[in-house]
């Protein structure tokens, strides 16, 4: 299962409610990226230079190499925030790629939220513990200069704007279902 959407749209919490319905692992963008950002002093507040983004993607790229290692009856769940640039369609087919080489089913989900409830959801305490973006302004800016990448024809859209992590994950996994 590969989740996608804009910070604060939910993944890393519909990624829990979902590992807990599954039994998947749950490999959130924030895993690999905190290994590289908190080192860094990262506190959400100001922008990651692009060389520490390029550090993190090093430890992206081991943790997709030992989840391609795991052993067949090990399910993952990943996140991602997928912009319109070339490193987002990029970041797609990795992931596609991976479950592909572990004969597994790839299940992409967008998760799309209203962009005023996005702002809202900055101030939740937990974003801070991750080192998750917090800033208003630079989700903002964010979202204007990058965008979300389109989701692909197979990938089943959900809007948490009103819907709460565990009837989103729900739904993930009635899909899973069938």
């Amino acid at each position: 299962m590969h989740l996608v959407g804009p910070p604060a749209s939910g993944k890393r919490t519909v990624g829990l409610e979902l590992a807990r319905l599954t039994g998947a692992v749950l490999l959130d963008n924030h895993l690999f990226n905190d290994a590289v950002f908190r080192p860094y002093g990262a506190d959400g507040l100001r922008p990651i230079p692009t060389e520490i983004h390029a550090l993190a993607s090093q430890v992206r790229a081991l943790g997709l190499e030992a989840a391609r290692r795991a052993p067949p009856d090990v399910s993952h769940i990943f996140t991602s925030y997928l912009t319109t640039k070339p490193s987002g369609p990029a970041a797609l087919q990795l992931v596609r790629d991976l479950a592909g080489a572990r004969a597994a089913r790839y299940v992409p989900v967008w998760l799309t939220c209203d962009p005023a409830v996005l702002e809202e959801r900055l101030e939740h305490p937990g974003r801070l513990e991750r080192a998750k973006l917090r800033d208003p302004l630079i989700l903002r800016q964010t979202l204007a200069t990058s965008g979300v990448l389109a989701p692909p024809p197979d990938a089943l859209v959900i809007d948490t704007t009103q819907l709460a992590a565990g009837e989103t994950a729900a739904r993930i996994a009635a899909t899973l279902a069938q």
